[in-house]
């Protein structure tokens, strides 16, 4: 994914972040585990991640196309909204077993 995101960027004519610092500046992640440390524990942490994407991705879809003008990066945003949301699920139904 990251490589279709730089892609992206590229193509609207912008530069990619390819730094660690670049990037860590631009995320909301944490490392901070604040499940147990085991596999559901990893899984809880992972799901809580996509689902804390998943919100600002659809928060930021709207920008795109109303005020960028920009409805193929929206389009593009949706399409990894949907990926992140199929993450989750799966991870949902490991947890839920």
């Amino acid at each position: 994914m990251i490589d279709s995101v730089a892609e992206r960027i590229r193509f609207i004519g912008h530069y990619a972040p390819a730094t660690l610092t670049s990037y860590m500046s631009l995320t909301h992640l944490t490392e901070k585990n604040q499940y147990t440390n085991n596999s559901q524990g990893f899984m809880k942490e992972l799901l809580s991640d996509h689902e804390s994407i998943i919100m600002i991705l659809r928060e930021r879809i709207k920008s795109f196309v109303n005020d960028y003008h920009d409805s193929g990066t929206g389009d593009f945003i949706t399409g990894l909204m949907e990926k992140h949301e199929k993450m989750a699920w799966f991870l949902r139904s490991h947890l839920n077993n």
